[in-house]
């Protein structure tokens, strides 16, 4: 079995980076890429998508998207990942107040999927009335769905079929859940590349460590139902990246400081804490950054 998975998600869906418009995807291609890569099982998950004329049914793949979408939110919930970005990013906000970054300080989530921590954060996230909340992803169907459900939810954050570096109105704050490790070699540098007008970032993903697969795999067993979910899920616990390449690209890309938070230092650390985050702001805004964090601050590693 390779090193370097392939996750069916992002192979069964396309997009033209410029246009945003969704590109026509042939099954039998997918397939043959699997195979080749030797994931046998994710090939047949994929030879039993609806295709007309080999080209894979768009509604269909989205559909089995937005189940998978679902059960992840589930996943972000049981992980409190609101929570986690929310005790990042009230120091943060502080530290771009002090250095008299003009409001709104716009945060913003790239690949927010159905928006749980965008919507989550407008709930909960008591952020500031000078904050605006801006969750980006390019799949219509997952926005649609997170647009409905924040507007029955009467909050207060905005959802867009966008490119989440291209926006009218840059970002402040670009933060991710569960996205970097879908990135690999020069796209993980062209993320980050994309957040140098910004003025910090805070990316959470799984926590690399031999134990992450094996949790990951009985998490899913017990809580997912989508066979998607159940095989993207497993394959992104080991796919993702250690944190020194992840702080080698942020730094290089953007020239931030940059640090991890909560990576493990242990086996039981990887156990107590299954997420990790990149954290990296402009020069200038690291040591306020630092004095608002508190009790926080013990568990950032070494920045660069």
């Amino acid at each position: 079995m390779p090193s370097d998975l392939l996750e069916i998600s992002d192979l069964i869906v396309d997009y033209d980076i410029a246009t945003l418009q969704p590109r026509p995807v042939s099954r039998s291609a997918v397939v043959a890429r699997l195979m080749a890569n030797g994931q046998r099982s994710a090939a047949r998950l994929v030879q039993r998508l609806p295709a007309s004329n080999d080209t894979l049914d768009a509604e269909a793949c989205n559909l089995a998207l937005l189940r998978s979408h679902i059960e992840l939110q589930r996943l972000s919930e049981e992980f409190l990942q609101a929570d986690r970005l929310r005790c990042v990013l009230l120091p943060l906000l502080q530290a771009l107040r002090d250095a008299g970054v003009k409001p709104p300080l716009r945060i913003v989530d790239v690949g927010c999927g159905l928006g749980y921590v965008v919507r989550s954060l407008a709930a909960h996230g008591r952020l500031g009335r000078d904050v605006e909340i801006i969750g980006c992803d390019m799949n219509v169907t997952l926005i649609e769905n997170a647009r409905r459900l924040a507007e029955e939810e009467s909050l207060s954050c905005e959802l867009k079929v966008a490119n989440a570096f291209q926006l009218e109105q840059p970002g402040h704050v670009f933060i991710s859940t569960g996205v970097l490790h879908h990135f690999r070699g020069d796209d993980l540098n062209m993320f980050f590349a994309g957040q140098r007008q910004g003025h910090a970032f805070v990316h959470y993903d799984i926590q690399h460590s031999v134990l992450s697969p094996w949790g990951s795999w009985m998490f899913h067993q017990a809580r997912m139902r989508e066979p998607l979910a159940r095989h993207d899920g497993v394959v992104s616990a080991r796919r993702v990246h250690s944190t020194q390449t992840l702080l080698s690209a942020a730094r290089t890309e953007t020239g931030f400081t940059c640090a991890s938070l909560d990576g493990a230092r242990n086996l039981l650390g990887a156990v107590l804490r299954p997420m990790t985050a990149t954290v990296g702001t402009r020069a200038e805004l690291w040591e306020p950054l630092l004095r608002h964090l508190g009790p926080l601050r013990a568990r950032l590693g070494p920045a660069r």
